[in-house]
């Protein structure tokens, strides 16, 4: 079955995404897609049992010469600041502490020219941040990038899927 190629100047949602990539989510802390360098999604049992094929996840990480990398993590807390107006929060909802959620933003702040996130000090209303303009851009450029990716890869990966233990029909 043909599809058609998505609009590469469309705007998505949030929503639209989720709903058109594959899982984009990290996998939960100490597995082996949790980001730690492992190029395997699941350990030995899961890939016996044929458990962890369901749903086979593409992890996108762009990294750059300098060191700096932009990945589904940032991608997410960029996502939930813009969502609650609050780095705490957004970090809460990730699993994360507030201190490590800071960190992640002071280090996308000082890796593009302008500011990713702003934050506003606390008050007797609380303190809060916003997405600039260039980080609500560079948000979308990643989103987009990740369904492309998804698009692209959707047959090689239900082709390997396939030849897997348990991956009959557990294809993208």
């Amino acid at each position: 079955m043909m599809h058609e190629a998505p609009d590469p100047d469309r705007k998505m949602s949030p929503e639209a995404v989720s709903r058109d990539v594959p899982e984009i989510r990290p996998g939960p802390a100490g597995t082996a897609c949790d980001g730690a360098g492992a190029d395997e999604g699941m350990d030995g049992q899961a890939a016996r049992s044929g458990a962890a094929l369901s749903k086979p996840r593409l992890r996108l990480r762009l990294c750059y010469p300098d060191g700096v990398m932009l990945g589904p993590g940032k991608a997410d807390l960029l996502e939930g600041i813009a969502e609650t107006g609050s780095i705490a929060a957004a970090g809460r909802r990730m699993g994360m502490s507030y201190k490590r959620a800071w960190s992640l933003v002071e280090t996308m702040n000082a890796a593009f020219r302008e500011p990713l996130v702003l934050r506003s000090r606390g008050g007797a209303q609380g303190g809060g941040a916003v997405l600039t303009d260039t980080g609500r851009t560079v948000l979308d450029h990643y989103r987009r990038i990740q369904q492309r990716a998804a698009q692209a890869v959707q047959k090689d990966v239900a082709a390997i899927t396939a030849l897997m233990h348990g991956g009959e029909g557990n294809g993208t």
